[in-house]
Parts: C-alpha cells; sequence; structure tokens
C-alpha cells in the first residue's frame, strides 16, 4: 500500500472538484507554503510541502494523469510516470504550462509571487528590468462659477520629477558609464535553490537592473531626474463641476520607460449669488409689493450679466421663473442648463402717512377689517 497521502486530501479539494477549483486550491495553497515566505526555522519544512502540493497539482490538472490516478491510484501513477516526468525536471515548468489563462504571462507563479520579488525559472535566467513609466500625478485647482459654466484656460505650478539634464537620466557623472553588478554579474536576479525548483530573487545590490553607479551624477545624485516646478496651461472645458477629473496625457513625473500622466482635480468656489443643482443655477430676487401686486419688470443677475425680467401682476412670494439656457454649459455637448429665479416679495416695515392712508383705504375696499 502507498505511503503517499491522498492528492485531492492535499489540496483540500473533493474528488469531483473542477479544474478551477483545482487551481484556486492550488494557488492558496502556493502562497502559504512558498520557502520564500516562512520563518528561516519552517523553510525545510514548508519545502517539502510546497513540493507534496505541487506534484499533487501536477497530476489533478492533467486530464490523462488525472484520470488514471482516480482508476488506480497512485500505483497508475508511479507506473506510467517517473516522478522526473511529473515535473519535468527541477523548473516544474510541467506544473505550471496550463495556467496562462490566469492573464499573465509567466503563468500562475508570476501570479503570485510577482508581487513579493522572486519568480521561478525554467532553466535559464531572466534579466530583471527597472525601466517603467513614470508616476502618474494629480493635483487639485480652484475655479469660480463663471468659469465652469464657460470654461476657461488656467495656468498651474506644477511641482515634479524630470529627466537630469546633466546626465540625460543615466544616473552617471558625465564622461562615466554605468558598470556590471558585481552581485548578479548583469542579470539583475540571484538565483538560490530550494528543492525541486530554482527560486529567483531581485539583486539587492543593483534593484534588478544588472548594473551599478559608481560615479554618480552630481546633480541627481545617481537617481536620473531632477525635482523642478513646471507652470503648466490647462484647458478648463465648459460644465466642469467639484471633483472633475481632466486626464492630461504624458505630464506625470518622468520614468525610464516614459512619463506618467496629470490628473487635475476641479474644485468649483462657493458663488455668493448662484447656487449650482446640476447644470441649472438658482437665485433669489426680491420685488416689491407694489410690482407683485401690478406686475412689471425687473433686473435679474445672471452669469452673463443683468438681464430683465417681467414680473405678471399678482405674483406670489416664492414663485419660480425659468430663463431658459441661463445656466451651467453641459459637459458632453447637450443643452445647457437654465437659471431659476426665486421671487421674495418685500413688505414694506415703515409706512409714511400718505402710504399708510392708501393701504387702509385698499383695505377698505377690500372689505377687510
Amino acid at each position: 500500500m502507498s505511503s503517499k497521502r491522498d492528492y485531492y486530501e492535499i489540496l483540500g479539494v473533493k474528488k469531483s472538484a473542477s479544474l478551477d477549483e483545482i487551481r484556486k486550491a492550488y494557488r492558496e495553497l502556493a502562497l502559504r507554503y512558498h520557502p520564500d515566505r516562512v520563518p528561516a526555522e519552517q523553510k525545510k519544512e514548508a519545502e517539502e510541502k510546497f513540493k507534496e502540493i505541487s506534484e499533487a497539482y501536477a497530476v489533478l490538472s492533467d486530464s490523462q494523469k488525472r484520470a488514471l490516478y482516480d482508476q488506480y491510484g497512485h500505483s497508475g501513477i508511479d507506473q506510467r510516470y517517473a516522478q522526473e516526468d511529473i515535473f519535468k525536471g527541477a523548473d516544474f515548468s510541467s506544473v505550471f504550462r496550463d495556467l496562462s489563462d490566469f492573464g499573465f504571462g509567466g503563468g500562475l507563479f508570476d501570479e503570485i509571487f510577482g508581487d513579493l520579488g522572486f519568480d521561478v525559472f525554467r532553466g535559464g535566467s531572466r534579466r530583471g528590468e527597472r525601466s517603467r513609466r513614470g508616476r502618474d500625478l494629480e493635483i487639485s485647482t480652484d475655479i469660480s462659477l463663471e468659469e465652469a459654466a464657460g470654461g476657461t484656460d488656467k495656468t498651474i505650478a506644477l511641482p515634479r520629477y524630470e529627466t537630469c539634464a546633466t546626465c540625460s537620466g543615466s544616473g552617471a557623472r558625465p564622461g562615466t558609464k554605468k558598470s556590471t553588478c558585481p552581485q548578479c554579474k548583469g542579470s539583475g536576479r540571484v538565483i538560490a535553490s530550494s528543492g525541486y525548483f530554482q527560486i529567483a530573487q531581485t539583486c539587492s545590490r543593483c534593484g534588478g537592473e544588472g548594473s551599478i553607479i559608481t560615479s554618480p551624477c552630481p546633480d541627481c545624485r545617481g537617481e536620473g531626474r531632477t525635482r523642478v516646478i513646471r507652470h503648466l496651461k490647462v484647458k478648463v472645458p465648459a460644465g466642469v463641476d467639484s471633483g472633475s477629473h481632466l486626464r492630461i496625457r504624458q505630464e506625470g513625473e518622468a520614468g525610464t520607460a516614459g512619463r506618467g500622466d496629470l490628473y487635475v482635480i476641479i474644485e468649483v468656489r462657493p458663488h455668493p449669488v448662484f447656487q449650482r443643482h446640476d447644470n441649472d443655477i438658482l437665485t433669489e430676487v426680491k420685488i416689491s409689493l407694489s410690482k407683485a401686486v401690478l406686475g412689471g419688470e425687473i433686473e435679474v443677475p445672471t452669469l452673463g450679466g443683468k438681464v430683465k425680467m417681467k414680473i405678471p401682476p399678482g405674483t406670489q412670494s416664492n414663485r419660480i421663473f425659468r430663463l431658459k439656457n441661463k445656466g451651467i454649459a453641459d459637459l458632453h455637448g447637450g443643452r445647457p442648463g437654465d437659471e431659476l429665479v426665486r421671487v421674495n416679495v418685500e413688505i414694506p416695515v415703515r409706512l409714511s402717512s400718505e402710504q399708510r392712508r392708501l393701504m387702509e383705504e385698499f383695505a377698505r375696499l377690500s372689505r377687510e377689517e
């Protein structure tokens, strides 16, 4: 009788488990027991556990091997496949060859371990590259409601890193150049063997670049970039609101693989006269009692200046009038918003004797006590 544990038990899945369930179980266990993720005193035990779960996965993820295992158990696998054939040598290439559908070019190990600074090789070395796109930047700018309504051009002061002009981004003093890293011999990786597989970690000496700077640039101190303040003119489209993000491509920080992007966050200042509701604006005006009763014409403020508006006789306080297309432009090119004008009838606090006499006469004619 075989002393090996059941492969399904090792991965913690049922015998009827789908390939996706097997992959998920393996991924979780591989993360838990990878030798580079455990304390030094647990490394040997983790290596054995990692070998065990990888062997189980190598069989259960292959339809032919799984069918033999389900029918004959370990004996069917041991007779048909040697252990070296299961693992295809020390690099586990057959274990991970069918996992490209995870969306990672290097298979499952790239997905699990790529962000941890190590890789699994298929025999040869792979150079680590530090080339990367520059960091995206965010900056806020405030504008008036009038500027939001009609659009504007804003000049912003942007602190950012740019390629060093002295060394052209190399980081080395002019007249000198980088030299091959003595620790990784230019590969950018340091390889360590762990049982049945090889683990390669980013070289700590050169940071994965494969070369080092022995004589750094005096201006950027070897970084290849310097911090400057750039003044950029930004076109703010009509219709923006607070929280709107404007993306300006390649105006972020410089990187070895190109610039990042700049995101300008818009903040619209509160207005003393208008309140914004989507693309509409609301304002309030006061009218006299006589204007409310008799009607007439008043001046109303708009974002483009004052306009005249008719007040019909008998207008009640809090009535809202609509001035079409006097609001905010639509950001996506639709119809502009409207201006809503709420009128408040102003009741006189003090009356002259003549005004009082006329009001009393008005009350008498209205049969009021």
